[in-house]
């Protein structure tokens, strides 16, 4: 966020891996071109950064459910806007499509926040464990298992996008999850 960060900035920086794991969960991955995770996580780390301070309670369960819905404004925000933008309505119909569902996802998300406080405090706690075990991994083990496990993809729609065949996605895919639970373990 900054080149000194304040204890502040560096509180805030400890949730952008739980953060980036609920942006990827909530964008469709052909969407990331014109969309970046990165770049919504970013936002959101800044406009919490300057609200930090009208911010009262300070709990991790209540700093993340209020990084949470800071991250879904911005990716509903996102979202609306590349839908407004659209350039060549012949070549962006399909990401259209694309952007409507994650823009269910995220509705259906926000939804979902309606739990106790201590259903979502559990959550975030699992997810928070789960986010920083998904970053550990390489790039490309990462990516099947979002894909398969995130975005419910199927083994060939996976090796279409990551330019390999079923069978390679199939053994990364193994090998990511072993890492994965291996990881989870390690962290428990």
């Amino acid at each position: 966020m900054s080149a000194d960060p304040s204890p502040e900035a560096e509180e805030l920086e400890r949730f952008r891996a739980y953060l980036h794991l609920l942006a990827r969960a909530r964008l469709d991955p052909r969407l990331q071109a014109k969309l970046d995770p990165s770049d919504i996580v970013q936002q959101t780390l800044l406009e919490a950064l300057q609200a930090l301070k009208g911010f009262q309670r300070r709990s991790r369960e209540e700093m993340a459910c209020w990084l949470r819905q800071i991250l879904a404004r911005n990716l509903a925000n996102a979202l609306r806007d590349f839908r407004r933008d659209k350039r060549d309505v012949a070549r962006e119909q399909a990401l259209d499509e694309l952007a409507a569902r994650s823009s269910a996802r995220v509705e259906a998300w926000l939804a979902a926040e309606q739990s106790s406080p201590s259903q979502r405090a559990e959550r975030a706690e699992d997810e928070a464990r789960l986010a920083t075990a998904l970053e550990g991994l390489p790039e490309l083990l990462r990516e099947v298992v979002v894909l398969r496990h995130l975005h419910d993809w199927s083994l060939t729609e996976i090796a279409r996008h990551v330019g390999r065949t079923p069978s390679a996605v199939g053994s990364l895919l193994h090998r990511g999850m072993v890492e994965l639970r291996r990881r989870l373990r390690e962290r428990e």
